[in-house]
Parts: C-alpha cells; sequence; structure tokens
C-alpha cells in the first residue's frame, strides 16, 4: 500500500479547512501547530520533514485539542527537548499516551505500522518502551470502547475509506464530513 503525503493532507484539508479553517502542512525538522494570524488565515498542523507518522501524530494532537487551545500556538503546551529527567519523562508521557492511542487508530485506518516514541533519546533516564505502549494501547482500546473525538472519528473515517475501502479522495473526504456532520458538539467544560 503507498501511503503518499499528499493524500493524507487531501484527506485532512477536505475534512478540515472549510468548517475548522485548518490546513495539514509538511514542515521542517520539527512539527508544530500555529493558529492563524496576519500573514496566514489558516490554522496550520505543521508536521516534521515529510514524515507520513508525523502527519497522524501531529493530527492526533489537533483532534484532541480543545478550541481554546487551537488558539495557541503548540496548544499552549511545554516541550522539552531529548535529555529530559525522569519527572520530565514521566510527564511527557502522561501528555502523550492520549496523542499516541489516536496514531495508532489512525495508523491501523490506513495500515501503516505503528512505532509508539518515547522521544528522549539524549536523556539520562531509563525508559520502559513496553509499559508506555502497553498505556498506549490500552488508551486505544477505551477510545474503540467509548467513542473516539468527533474530529478524530471523522479523520479515521476517512482513512478507513480510502485506505481500506478504496473510495477515492473525494468520497472518503465526504464520508468523513458525514460522521463529522453527525457527531454531537462538545459541551462549553468540554472544550479544551
Amino acid at each position: 500500500m503507498t501511503h503518499r503525503l499528499e493524500d493524507v493532507i487531501a484527506l485532512f484539508d477536505g475534512l478540515f479547512q472549510g468548517p475548522f479553517d485548518t490546513r495539514l502542512v509538511r514542515g521542517g525538522d520539527e512539527p508544530l501547530y500555529l493558529p492563524a494570524d496576519d500573514a496566514c488565515r489558516w490554522h496550520r498542523v505543521i508536521f516534521a520533514r515529510g514524515f507520513f507518522a508525523s502527519a497522524l501524530h501531529e493530527v492526533s494532537h489537533w483532534c484532541i485539542a480543545g478550541a481554546r487551545r487551537r488558539g495557541l500556538e503548540d496548544y499552549g503546551y511545554w516541550y522539552l527537548p531529548d535529555g529530559r529527567d525522569a519527572v520530565e519523562q514521566q510527564d511527557f508521557e502522561a501528555v502523550e499516551v492520549a496523542p499516541q492511542a489516536l496514531e495508532l487508530l489512525f495508523s491501523r485506518a490506513c495500515g501503516l505500522r505503528f512505532h509508539v516514541s518515547v522521544d528522549n533519546l539524549g536523556g539520562e533516564v531509563d525508559v520502559d518502551h513496553d509499559a508506555f505502549r502497553a498505556r498506549v494501547e490500552a488508551r486505544s482500546a477505551r477510545y474503540e470502547r467509548e467513542g473516539l473525538p468527533a474530529r478524530a472519528a471523522a479523520f479515521r473515517t476517512a482513512l478507513e475509506g480510502f485506505y481500506h475501502r478504496g473510495l477515492d479522495l473525494a468520497e472518503a473526504v465526504a464520508a468523513g464530513r458525514r460522521h463529522l456532520a453527525g457527531a454531537p458538539r462538545p459541551l462549553a467544560s468540554q472544550a479544551c
């Protein structure tokens, strides 16, 4: 199965450019989320180095972020680069479980192998990859039982349609839009 960046960008933009003024953008070395500003009318989910898995991962963060967070650069979160200590790594893993669980589901939806990331290559702390992967898999199973966030469910529907059901891009986007249109609106307290 071929995983072209143009296809995942077209699926995302087809679903979310209109209703959310958001586009998926191929970037440089580091991923970044930028809200619309004077220089660009679109919110931008920027994925790293043209990696397909990075696109899925950054979309997963966007699908979780509420309206308030989507108005902030990188959703207002901190990011510590490689070299985190044990407490910093624990904090990192705590906020990464849900996005990586969605990334796992997105990867399955398009037939791509998923690799869990603890993202601490230069750290001096021992990282238990297996334990973190188990937490990610448990969270993805919980999403399957309880339901995905609306935007994530719509994106997964589009991915499954395109990669597994043989729909063309327009048909896959339409399937995702139908899913999004039927989703209940979040309560104000759930928006962040």
